[in-house]
């Protein structure tokens, strides 16, 4: 059989539409087929772009920038029976320490510093279990570890961080899950995964990162899932927030206390004097008087700063310093580049201060009782003593044989009380007159202490002239000669005695050109004693010649008004010629002469910026002076009796100048002034357009090129801040590095050592490392304090309601502060109404006294700081923001005052009982009053008897029922209370108590509330109101139309036939009611039986059901039990650890 194929289809022809197509000239194709999705398409692209944007700020991060502070947060823990069950803060520090440094710390003590790359290192710091520490470290951290017990779930004190870090701005957040391992059930692990990570972004923000850290090995997390968090710590990028990169502050890693001995030892309650190091962090810290606030101790005034060498440098600044800015490319760190500094935590075991170096040797030592030698044996002395050096009643022994002194007789020598005068001879008076006061006048300058060796400040005084005389001179008079026959010896011993006398004009002059002064070129440049050749070699320090050195010395001293004699030299134009720029030309003086022609200077006017040209000629008399009087603005005002004197003075001038004499008329002198008048408005009206087309600016400038290269505002303005923060360190780069610290301060990233003086003594006698010691500088604005003015709202989760007038803790910029706050609402924008209580999930406006902080800065509110005092429940009381700051506020509160009228007529009353006296009303006069009925009125006069009446006039006639009501508003000032939170001073920090509350107070003397009468709530009876009927006259009945008129029908008098008679029943009927009375009442009964057997029946199945809710409860009750038995089990198996405080679970439904 022969195989069929199927037959091949027939080619298509290209139609013409199709030809069409692939010349893309279908016009349909470049439509939109779908309008609406390609705008939500395009819309969600922009909100996608405009996301993005933020706020342009100044990026002040420096080339070596500080360490990023890490701060480790969360909860305290969960004990059972036997062992407690930590988070693991500790642990994780541990572990990312040992991953970036190979070493192990036994004890983590405040901040740890490490080396985590070339150019980043990272300070580690574990929070502490308090709403201090967490506050504190909110306000510093840029990148937060959250930890979360997987197995346990999020706990209130997580939920309270994150809430304290919304209003103080959100730095990078990473969480970390522990306890992962407790999970037996892949299942159960990975769900618990999934709803512990939608809860965190619901928190924090959709996508954060959240890491998760199995069990511990060798009291370590795995080196694996330390080393993908160390990774990603390493790559992440961190943002300035506002209230940072505005502020200069630092996290303490070391606190000395340098006051002295003998002083504590006097008084041991003396303020103390401490030295505080750490890193500069946001922006430069002022170099002298810069006024600072320590969270937990109080605003402070930094008495001395100093840079001190990193101690825990980057390699690539090492390597900077090593080869003079040559950096050499680095792939990887040694093992000897991976630094560790925490000085609180004795690594390394060598601490160098600036005027010590502490040693831990490790093991006991200078015991007394137990010394291993005369070292130690001297220390131990020195350790026992009681008295400082003076102060012994016993005396001094000045040798180890000799007797001890304890008084001597003798003239009391009291000391030289001023410099002695060295004899000088004769030949060098000159030169020592014309070379001592410059230097001397150089070490007053350099130091005033008072304790300066004479005889070395006059040694350093001395200037010896350069070709002094050879020492084989016999005629030389020898300078300092004071004694020994003018040094002529009688023996050698005496000539050995003086032999430090020697070549000291040699030692002089190489102690004068050692420290030889540094001229100063804006000095030197207005000295009319010296010449410019002279200028320019001590501007390049080079060596001066005797007379040029007295030169300088007669300006200064003339200068000084102290010598009054000056040295004239002529110059020159050879010896300028020599000296100055050789790229100018020289002009010979006969050249110049032309110049001296006021007509050709005028001529070269238009050749200037600021010289005229063409038709500004004529506009002479308009110049600057116009417009720097006072009634500039008032270009309008024209005074024609004025004297014309200065004008005709100025014409004159000018035609002297030009040669040409004008007389005008009257007429043409009032057009000629008209004239000038128009054009002084034309060219202010020109001024104001040009600024306020200014104002109007981007700030790049109407002409310059960079504006067409930025698409969006919001580029031009980064390209703005980018060029002007460019054009500062360019300058800033061209100062002395003395003459920048004073100006800008110590730079963030500097290692500094700050003195702070009268530091309580409790700070340091109850100094804990574990809780942070936070350094922030103050603006100007904010030593400051007032009302401040916020927005604020109770938190959704603080259970109890906040009242006005009842104490809060404010966290506000750097402070902790108690303070009495006072809720208000705005009426209309008119008026600040005072609320009793903040309302319900709404913003209220609150004011306080505080210190000043700027607008717009976000705060949070606590009731409590107190461990003691917790109570389990949510903690942050209420966030908001800064609205405004005053040094007064207006505030008022709703007062009603209440009267009754006893007397009416027409739409006039007297009304009582609202005043007591003739005063008050008169206070009130005008005033508007109502009934409570709605009826109008107001106050008019006071009567005057009796006291305190008065009487008023309403819209309407009103009843004696009607009660009247004055709506007053009385002014309220908010009290002047600021507590500081000074928890640093006390031994225990977590227990700071401020103002305590009203019921507190009560409940801890034991006093019941007081009752009032008037507050209590009664009963309230109203008498029924009978109102009598409407009388209309007959006369107006009669002329009311049909539709208005009273359709009234009067009460019926006569009985009714059903009254008149009555029924009696009889015959069948009475047989007919006997019988259905018989059947209700046999039907009555049936009713009742059956109701009574359901009844029965329904309390036996009640007691069957009852029995088996029992057994159900039992065999639950049994069950959990049980599960609990095994639970606690498996937590004592894997478990380790103290109990640090309760734990509280959050619930994931919220």
């Amino acid at each position: 059989m022969e195989q069929e194929n199927k037959s091949h289809r027939a080619v298509k022809k290209k139609s013409q539409k199709t030809s069409v197509h692939n010349n893309g000239y279908n016009a349909k194709a470049f439509a939109v087929s779908a309008p609406r999705k390609l705008e939500r398409q395009a819309r969600r692209t922009h909100d996608i772009s405009e996301k993005k944007y933020h706020v342009p700020m100044v990026d002040r991060t420096p080339d070596e920038p500080p360490p990023v502070i890490v701060a480790v947060v969360g909860p305290p823990g969960v004990a059972t029976a036997n062992k407690s069950f930590k988070t693991g803060k500790t642990t994780l520090i541990k572990s990312l320490v040992r991953r970036y440094t190979k070493h192990t710390l036994s004890d983590i003590r405040g901040p740890v510093t490490v080396v985590s790359g070339k150019r980043q290192r990272l300070t580690f710091i574990e929070c502490a279990n308090d709403l201090n520490s967490m506050i504190d470290l909110a306000k510093i951290a840029d990148l937060v570890l959250l930890m979360i017990d997987g197995n346990f779930g999020f706990e209130m004190e997580t939920m309270e961080f994150l809430n304290i870090l919304a209003p103080h701005g959100f730095p990078r957040i990473l969480g970390v899950t522990t306890h992962l391992d407790l999970f037996k059930s892949p299942a159960t692990l990975r769900a618990s995964k999934k709803r512990l990570k939608h809860r965190f972004w619901t928190e924090v923000y959709q996508g954060a990162k959240l890491f998760y850290l199995s069990g511990v090995l060798n009291g370590r997390y795995p080196d694996r899932e330390i080393l993908n968090l160390a990774r990603f710590i390493s790559v992440m990028k961190f943002r300035p927030l506002k209230w940072r990169n505005e502020h200069s502050y630092m996290i303490a890693d070391r606190i000395v206390d340098i006051t002295h001995p003998a002083e504590i030892e006097r008084n041991s309650k003396i303020d103390r004097k401490v030295t505080l190091y750490g890193y500069i962090h946001g922006t430069a810290l002022p170099s002298h008087n810069a006024r600072v606030h320590i969270p937990g101790i109080g605003d402070l005034t930094i008495s001395d700063v100093e840079k001190l060498p990193d101690p825990c440098p980057t390699p690539y600044q090492e390597k900077k310093n090593a080869e003079d800015g040559k950096v050499k490319r680095r792939k990887r760190l040694d093992d000897k580049l991976k630094v560790v500094y925490a000085p609180m935590s004795d690594v390394g075991g060598i601490m160098i201060d600036k005027d010590a170096v502490y040693i831990d040797v490790g093991h006991r030592s200078f015991v007394e009782g137990e010394e291993k030698g005369i070292g130690e044996r001297l220390v131990v002395d020195l350790q026992n003593a009681k008295s400082t050096l003076g102060e012994s009643n016993e005396g001094i022994q000045l040798f180890s044989g000799g007797k001890t002194l304890s008084n001597f007789e003798g003239k009391e020598d009291s000391g030289r009380k001023e410099l002695r005068n060295a004899k000088i001879s004769s030949t060098d008076q000159n030169l020592a007159i014309n070379g001592s006061l410059d230097s001397m006048e150089d070490a007053e300058e350099e130091s005033n202490d008072d304790d300066v060796d004479d005889d070395a400040a006059y040694y350093r005084a001395a200037k010896i002239k350069d070709g002094l005389a050879d020492s084989d001179d016999e005629d030389e008079e020898l300078a300092f000669a004071d004694s020994d026959s003018d040094l002529g010896f009688e023996s050698d011993s005496d000539y050995d005695a003086v032999r430090w006398k020697e070549n000291l004009a040699d030692k002089a002059l190489n102690d004068y050109r050692r420290g030889k002064k540094k001229w100063d070129i804006g000095k030197l440049i207005y000295l009319e004693n010296i010449s410019p050749e002279d200028v320019i070699r001590r501007w390049k320090n080079e060596e001066l010649s005797a007379n040029d050195d007295s030169d300088a010395l007669n300006s200064d001293d003339n200068e000084d008004g102290e010598i009054f004699f000056k040295k004239i030299e002529e110059t020159t134009a050879s010896s300028l010629n020599n000296t100055l720029d050789g790229t100018l030309p020289i002009f010979n003086e006969a050249d110049l002469v032309k110049y001296s022609d006021i007509g050709l200077i005028n001529s070269l006017q238009g050749r200037f910026l600021t010289g005229k040209s063409g038709d500004d000629f004529e506009d002479d008399e308009i110049n600057s002076s116009d417009f720097d009087s006072d009634d500039e603005g008032l270009g309008d005002f024209e005074d024609l009796e004025a004297d014309n004197s200065k004008n005709n003075n100025s014409k004159s001038a000018s035609s002297e100048q030009t040669g040409e004499e004008k007389s005008l008329t009257e007429s043409e002198s009032y057009e000629y002034e008209r004239r000038l008048n128009a054009r002084k408005k034309e060219k202010l009206r020109l001024r104001f357009e040009e600024e306020e087309g200014n104002k109007e600016d981007d700030g790049l400038g109407d002409d310059d090129v960079e504006k067409n290269l930025y698409d969006t505002w919001h580029d031009a303005q980064k390209a703005k801040i980018a060029k002007q923060l460019e054009i500062n360190n360019a300058e800033y780069e061209e100062m002395d590095p003395a003459v920048r610290v004073r100006i800008e301060g110590f730079r963030s990233g500097c290692y500094v050592r700050i003195v702070l003086n009268n530091i309580p003594h409790e700070f340091i006698e109850s100094f804990d490392p574990k809780y942070p010691v936070v350094i922030g500088t103050l603006l100007a604005s904010e030593d400051r304090l007032g009302f401040l003015q916020v927005r604020i709202k109770r938190h959704r989760w603080h259970k109890r309601i906040l009242k006005t007038n009842d104490p809060l803790i404010f966290s506000m910029g750097w402070r902790r502060f108690q303070s009495i706050p006072i809720y208000t609402t705005s009426d209309s924008r008119t008026r600040n109404r005072m609320l009793k209580y903040t309302p319900e999930h709404m913003h209220c406006i609150a004011t306080f006294y505080g210190p000043l902080v700027a607008p717009n800065t976000g705060f949070c509110a606590v009731q409590s700081v107190s461990n003691k005092s917790a109570t389990g429940a949510f903690r942050i009381a209420a966030t908001g923001t800064v609205t405004g700051v005053d040094q007064h506020a207006e505030i008022v509160k709703k007062l009603k005052l209440v009267g009754t009228p006893y007397k009416i007529f027409k739409t006039t009353a007297f009304v009582q009982g609202m005043f007591n006296s003739a005063l008050e009303v008169a206070k009130f006069e005008g005033a508007s009053i109502k009934t409570v009925s709605g009826i109008r009125g107001q106050i008019k006069r006071a009567l005057s008897k009796p006291e305190g009446h008065f009487r008023a006039t309403f819209e309407d006639k009103i009843l004696m029922s009607d009660i009247i009501i004055l709506r007053a508003w009385y002014p309220i000032q908010p009290r002047k209370f600021y507590n500081p939170v000074t928890s640093l001073l006390l031994n225990e920090k977590t227990d700071w108590h401020g103002m305590r509350l009203t019921g507190e107070v009560r409940h801890d003397i034991g006093l019941e509330v007081p009752v009032q009468k008037d507050s209590e709530y009664a009963k309230i009876e109203r008498a029924t109101r009978r109102f009598n009927p409407l009388k209309v006259p007959t006369s107006v009945k009669s002329q009311l139309p049909f539709k208005s008129q009273l359709a009234t029908m009067k009460s019926q008098k006569k009985e009714t036939y059903l009254q008149k008679r009555a029924v009696v029943v009889g015959g069948v009927d009475k047989m007919k009611r006997d019988m259905l009375q018989k059947i209700m009442t046999l039907q009555n009964e049936k009713t009742r039986k059956r109701q009574d057997k359901k009844q029965q029946r329904k309390a036996e199945f009640e007691k069957k059901l009852s029995r088996d809710a029992e057994k159900r409860q039992e065999r639950e009750r049994r069950l959990k039990q049980e599960y609990f038995r095994r639970e606690s089990k498996k937590r004592q198996k894997t478990s380790s650890g103290d109990q640090n405080g309760k734990r509280r679970r959050v619930d994931l439904d919220d």
